[in-house]
């Protein structure tokens, strides 16, 4: 009987041992808040993604070093390799949706894997943060509740590329009888500014020529003899990773000027260019944040908090992709510490509590300039109607050495255009999947 009652007393010791490590550990996982991070460090994709993906990391870890986390909650992050390849983001996202507490939002990082998961996050409740990427309806936020297209999407891009040609031609009504040509990858990223562009050239009177390239878009041939024979005005290049400098190159044996080539933003970081040096000079791009440098508050403070203590500093510091990446877990985190203004100060947000502040962000001039991104970024303030929030962007120019701004002046898209396009595309979304359309007027602030 005495061993009997030994046993089951170090049974039960053992138990209150396990379970009692078990709350401990949940206790602790409650003080942290958990950011999956989706990147694609492998694959064509790669010159883009590891600035990209080093740029988030490297800014959640100064915010936890600088500011101890978000008002004392720390922030736990976890890399997912995707390879740029849908099925391999959504096994990422099912491993992740629920680890740790829930995750405060996936930055999907590919136009494929958003649309796949953006019809799983309504059910999971979990958001989808897509900084300048994703499905462009999505900024209408009555029927994307979980999805946050911040900054712009790719019509907005492709709008303000339009307004651009045409302050170079003298003004809208010269673009009537122009030719411009979309060379794009062959995706779901690629084929998004066509509905815009379709509606600019019908407004406007220039011929829209469309020139898909197969993935990943190393031959491109075929493409550039076919626009040295068409001969459009421009060219806008939706492409990324090794499409962008092979189209470079392919512009330059047919003889076609880089100087009337627009690259959307996911083709125009420095790794896009830097070896070709003066090959791709005068290669246009649009950027939704200013050009890479390494100067500012927030570079300050990486310098002091990170790079002096010899962590987390790259090659690709102060360029556009790393910059971006900033940009994006800056996002979060401020969106983070707008649920905790609403829910908490000092607790873990949920998965839906962080919805709510992404959907009630206000980052003004002088809350950008206490984060160090006034160098960087316009303000930006989203609502339930508006999940995107403000559209800013400006053309850059690649000199043969760096990127440059052509005009001090920001863009905008022009509303007339983009509006009834996301309006009618989300409402059509909204019919097929059978989503109940919200009414913001009666949503609680």
């Amino acid at each position: 009987m005495m061993k009997k009652h030994i046993k089951a007393l170090v049974s039960a010791v053992a138990f209150t041992t396990l379970w009692g490590g078990v709350a401990v550990q949940a206790q602790a996982e409650e003080m942290e808040q958990f950011i999956p991070l989706f990147t694609y460090r492998t694959g064509s994709f790669a010159p883009l993604g590891i600035p990209w993906a080093d740029g988030k990391i490297d800014y959640l870890r100064l915010v936890n070093a600088r500011d101890g986390g978000i008002n004392g909650v720390k922030l736990r992050f976890e890399e997912c390799e995707t390879g740029y390849a849908t099925d391999r983001g959504v096994e990422c996202y099912e491993r992740l949706k629920n680890a740790y507490g829930g995750a405060s939002g996936f930055d999907s990082q590919s136009t494929g894997i958003t649309f796949a998961v953006s019809d799983k996050a309504p059910h999971d409740k979990v958001a989808i943060e897509t900084v300048g990427y994703g499905l462009s309806q999505s900024a209408d936020g009555r029927v994307f509740k979980w999805n946050f297209p911040l900054l712009g999407n790719y019509w907005t891009a492709a709008d303000v590329m339009i307004q651009d040609i045409a302050k170079r031609e003298g003004g809208l009504d010269k673009l009537k009888g122009k030719k411009i040509a979309l060379v794009h990858h062959d995706s779901p990223y690629g084929k998004e500014p066509i509905p815009l562009l379709k509606a600019r050239a019908e407004a406007n009177g220039f011929k829209f020529l469309i020139y898909p390239v197969t993935a990943p878009g190393v031959e491109q041939k075929s493409t550039w003899l076919n626009i040295r024979k068409e001969r459009p005005d421009y060219v806008l290049l939706w492409s990324a990773g090794i499409m962008t400098p092979t189209a470079i190159r392919e512009a330059q044996a047919t003889g076609y000027s880089r100087e009337k080539i627009y690259g959307i933003w996911w083709a125009g970081s420095e790794s896009d260019v830097r070896d070709l040096g003066a090959v791709a000079k005068g290669y246009n791009i649009i950027t939704i944040h200013n050009t890479g440098d390494s100067s500012g508050k927030v570079y300050d403070d990486l310098k002091t908090h990170l790079f002096d203590k010899g962590q987390a500093k790259t090659d690709s510091v102060g360029t556009i992709a790393y910059n971006r990446g900033m940009v994006i877990s800056m996002l979060q985190v401020e969106a983070i510490r707008t649920a905790q203004e609403k829910f908490g100060k000092g607790k873990h947000m949920t998965p839906e509590q962080v919805r709510w502040g992404f959907e009630n962000l206000n980052l003004t001039e002088e809350r950008l300039k206490e984060l160090g991104f006034d160098k960087m970024l316009r303000p930006v303030k989203t609502t339930c109607e508006n999940h995107m929030g403000d559209d800013w962007a400006r053309i850059m120019r690649w000199d043969g050495a760096k990127f440059v701004e052509t005009s001090d002046q920001w863009y905008q898209a022009d509303k007339s255009f983009v509006d009834p396009i996301i309006k009618a595309e989300a409402e059509k979304y909204a019919k097929e999947k059978q989503i109940e359309i919200r009414d913001c007027s009666k949503e609680q602030s």
